[in-house]
């Protein structure tokens, strides 16, 4: 597969958004940190450099080496980018009397320019930086200014470079889209050849060519990534692949029984195993978020070698990782910090002998769904929200015990059942109940009670990194609530989670 674009991450929490929209014009595109490139850039036709956190005028300000790309390669510099430029190229960059930040129209475009064809004056576009550019870099010519800043875009003359202060990237840039259209296809001229189905040709015969005769051993959890990752590993390399799902006791109700049917019918190589006591043993009076999912994660690998070891001569283990994983276990400035662990990142323990492969390492989750469908696979299955990878585990807050994850599984079970019923589940990116750890009191008939509190959770999202609470009708919450306490024994009180991503995660732990 072509590289084609090439993004530097200078830390910009809209990094990963630049990378969307260039798939999303069917053209490949890698992000890597700017300080940690590949140094062979012979396969790449386009460079962008993403926006910062940081000034270019701080004693701290990221410095990257572009002298292998400038004049070589055509480049788009965004926000940063476009300050560092100017800064380090001859030009001025100073603090701005205000800080520039949110919605703007362009007051200037430029004649005859290919950067901004199909672009109209007064198009919205988005300023998110508190420096500006004051004067241009050497052979710097103005493309576009708004209101409040002059020079919003500029280009370099003798060479294919283009900067611009906003963030064409983010859907409150109204043109955003088309302005990467055009520099990406009429100026870089990018081929436009990232289509599902050449991703799944390429991706099978990189299979072929990497894994050959041996075995391969892959954990299936149901959801959408590793179904996808099967049914790809499948297509290449047949009955050798041997895949296994594990039940941790965590699943929603009656889940292992469903998604082993749904397998069936899939000319995949399916064992399940019901661990559910093991799992449930080991997290016995753990509260403790993080401690729960390192449990899991090693109780995983525990039963998953186990199974493994009655495979003769497996070489390989597949995993269902997708590119925000990859991406968000790599930081500009060193390690991330940990807001939770990735299941999927940072290889296995030294006992295990398998090599990894990762069929869906570079895509998006939307991308998985796409290919997906190439694949056939049914859309009700492709259409499941997503479920993390430790379970109700972390949708019981404080200890777990099999009561308290009897109550959740008949909880959730209400819930989503009753989502799709109404014709409410497709509106939903993920969906799920949290029982919070603590009791409220309560009247049922003519007794007090004190029982359990449910929050649910639905949110609306295009790939989980962001995301805004679904503003469900008022008549489904208090029919399901109704519901929930009726038919739940144990639980009184039904509340709603409002709360977006950021500040808050989707999942409470």
């Amino acid at each position: 597969m072509q590289h084609n674009v090439l993004i530097l991450d200078f830390g910009s929490q809209y990094t990963q958004l630049i990378a969307r929209r260039v798939r999303e014009l069917n053209i490949f595109c890698e992000i890597f940190p700017y300080n940690n490139f590949p140094t062979d850039l012979s396969s790449y036709k386009a460079v962008i450099l993403g926006g910062s956190p940081y000034s270019v005028r701080s004693e701290d300000a990221l410095q990257i080496d572009l002298s292998e790309i400038r004049g070589k390669l055509p480049l788009l510099a965004v926000c940063y980018g476009a300050q560092y430029l100017a800064h380090f190229s001859g030009g001025e960059v100073a603090a701005s009397n205000i800080r520039e930040y949110g919605r703007a129209n362009l007051s200037y475009i430029k004649e005859d320019e290919v950067f901004f064809e199909n672009v109209n004056l007064n198009s919205q576009v988005w300023m998110s930086h508190s420096d500006t550019i004051k004067h241009l870099p050497t052979n710097g010519v103005k493309l576009a200014s708004t209101n409040d800043v002059e020079n919003a875009a500029y280009k370099i003359e003798g060479e294919t470079t283009y900067a611009i202060q906003f963030h064409p990237e983010v859907y409150h840039s109204t043109d955003g889209k088309q302005m990467l259209e055009n520099f990406l296809v009429k100026i870089a001229e990018v081929p436009q050849n990232f289509t599902p189905n050449a991703f799944v040709d390429d991706c099978v015969k990189d299979l072929q060519e990497k894994v050959g005769n041996d075995k391969v051993v892959l954990g299936l959890s149901g959801g959408v990534d590793s179904t996808v990752a099967a049914v790809l590993l499948n297509k290449a390399i047949g009955k050798n692949l041997y895949c296994i799902f594990v039940n941790n006791g965590l699943l929603r109700k009656n889940e292992f029984e469903n998604v082993l049917h749904q397998y069936k019918d899939m000319g995949l190589n399916v064992k399940g195993v019901d661990a559910s006591a093991r799992f449930l043993e080991a997290l016995a009076g753990v509260d403790d978020p993080e401690t729960k999912r390192k449990i899991i994660g090693n109780a995983f690998i525990e039963v998953f070698d186990d199974e493994a070891h009655k495979i003769e001569d497996v070489t390989w283990l597949a995993q269902g990782t997708i590119y925000p994983d990859v991406i968000e276990s790599v930081s500009v400035k060193g390690p991330s910090a940990t807001i939770k662990s990735h299941h999927n990142v940072g290889g296995l323990p030294d006992f295990m002998k398998l090599k990894i492969v990762e069929p869906l390492r570079m895509l998006f989750k939307d991308e998985v769904r796409r290919v997906g469908a190439t694949l056939g696979i049914d859309p009700e299955l492709l259409g499941r929200h997503p479920f993390p990878g430790p379970g109700l585990s972390i949708r019981i807050l404080g200890d777990i015990t099999p009561e308290k994850v009897r109550i959740l599984q008949e909880v959730d079970a209400v819930f989503i059942n009753g989502l799709k019923e109404h014709g409410l589940y497709d509106k939903v990116w993920q969906a799920g109940a949290i029982l919070l750890p603590v009791n409220s009191v309560g009247v049922m008939g003519d007794e007090r009670t004190y029982e359990k509190v449910v929050a649910l959770r639905a949110v609306e999202s295009t790939d989980g990194m962001t995301a805004d609470w679904v503003h469900l009708p008022y008549e489904f919450l208090m029919k399901i609530s109704n519901e929930i306490i009726n038919k739940v024994k144990g639980v009184n009180r039904v509340v709603y989670d409002i709360s977006s991503k950021p500040p808050a995660t989707i999942e409470w732990e």
